[in-house]
């Protein structure tokens, strides 16, 4: 599994870029806003997060600016039915990921609707899916209510995203964050995951 990248763009397109990592160039799909957040141009150095697809017929790789955004795109792939990766490509490129946090506690489906390619029963299977999946819903409240920081939510997302329960995420990243209360998201959920596998 290809996890990481950290690169020169040999090529850059707006759903695309080719990445020069030691003399291998490697074609990594990317969302809208991974391609503006980055500014990609050609010759410009990156570090990506990367989801590496496969299937039979395919091996897509997937790239974005940041661990957030990765996170949701993993959960619209794992978590919902009917949702493959283009779909949470089109997710990704039509908002920003705080706004599609937003919209999902919120139900807003009329505006996850608006998304091109999306349509209104795919924005409410989303919406269904998402805040019956338990704990995520709970953990963007907190995180907007100011009750758990942002590192913190990001870890817990991600351990969810990865099969975790949410109560049992929870407690994982606090015991981390009672030790270092100034863990970034990656300390929060390498700290996590040991106590979660112990």
């Amino acid at each position: 599994m290809i996890a990481r990248l950290r690169g020169t763009i040999l090529e850059a397109y707006p759903n695309r870029l080719v990445v020069d990592v030691r003399g291998v160039g490697y074609e990594v799909l990317v969302p809208l806003s991974t391609f503006d957040r980055l500014h990609a141009s050609t010759g410009l150095e990156v570090d990506l997060r990367t989801h590496l697809h496969i299937r039979e017929t395919a091996h897509t790789l997937y790239g974005f600016a940041s661990e957030e955004e990765r996170d949701v795109f993993l959960m619209l792939i794992d978590r919902v039915s009917g949702i493959g990766p283009a779909i949470a490509m089109a997710v990704l490129s039509g908002m920003p990921v705080a706004r599609f946090k937003t919209c999902v506690v919120a139900g807003e489906v009329a505006e996850l609707a608006r998304i091109k390619g999306l349509g209104k029963k795919t924005a409410e299977r989303i919406v269904l899916e998402l805040k019956d999946k338990v704990g995520v819903a709970d953990t963007w409240q907190d995180a907007a209510a100011g009750q758990v920081s942002a590192a913190a939510a990001d870890a817990e997302l991600a351990l969810i995203a990865l099969g975790y329960k949410q109560v049992d995420s929870r407690k994982a990243v606090r015991r981390v964050l009672d030790g270092e209360p100034a863990a970034t998201t990656e300390a929060l959920l390498r700290g996590a995951l040991r106590t979660l596998q112990a």
